[in-house]
């Protein structure tokens, strides 16, 4: 008798101390993480973008709300910048500089700029997460020792250009580490984000770029009609 007191005393013990923890669900999980993203006024990161065969890097500078500028070592020279209505971007090896004026609508939504309190707060909108294997950290990369917290985000429906999205999460800065997504064409995209800075004070006239005077103007490259 003395020992199925103390049987059910221990499953009672622990059936309450499992009830206790609070179990975080994937939209949770995003939203803290959007949240401290949303106390981030500026930060700066080294960043690798690779698709297919190519392979970028270059240094990113983001400022709150929606500044972006992107300076590559390789392609050396090259420059995407978006001050919040214009994007432009300096192709070196063809002396060209893309302009496109953007509306609030049509703003790009690339990897750099879904890293961003207003890029993850889209992504709430307009995907359903999920944990890729659960809600503990696991290896970036198979025999990798750094841990992340990794999500899988899913459209919600078509009109999205990434049929899903991969993001992982640093556990302690709850900073994004990685976001890798998947095209329609199922193409795969992956930005990778190291040495993040973030608060540093950046400037707004770092978003303002000089062209090169040898350079040829080729306005509205992405659609004429910017309303």
């Amino acid at each position: 008798m003395k020992i199925w007191f103390l049987a059910a005393a221990f499953v009672t013990a622990l059936v309450t101390s499992l009830s206790s923890q609070e179990i975080i669900t994937a939209e949770q999980y995003l939203k803290t993480v959007s949240e401290h993203y949303g106390t981030v006024r500026d930060y700066e990161a080294n960043i690798t973008i690779r698709s297919g065969n190519s392979e970028m890097h270059g240094k990113v500078s983001h400022l709150s709300p929606a500044f972006l500028r992107i300076d590559f070592t390789s392609p050396a020279e090259q420059v995407i910048v978006f001050n919040g209505e214009q994007l432009t971007v300096y192709l070196p090896q063809y002396r060209a500089v893309l302009n496109q004026e953007i509306t609030r609508s049509r703003r790009p939504a690339s990897g750099a700029s879904l890293a961003s309190s207003q890029g993850l707060s889209l992504l709430q909108r307009n995907y359903i997460p999920s944990f890729l294997t659960g809600p503990e950290p696991i290896p970036l990369d198979a025999n990798s020792r750094e841990m992340v917290v990794k999500l899988r985000l899913t459209r919600r429906s078509i009109s999205e250009g990434f049929r899903e999205i991969q993001i992982c999460i640093d556990p302690e800065t709850r900073l994004i580490r990685r976001i890798e997504g998947r095209t329609i064409a199922e193409g795969l995209v992956q930005f990778d984000f190291s040495g993040i800075k973030t608060n540093q004070g950046i400037p707004e006239q770092r978003f303002i770029y000089d062209s090169p005077a040898s350079a040829n103007l080729y306005n509205n490259f992405i659609f004429r009609d910017a309303d």
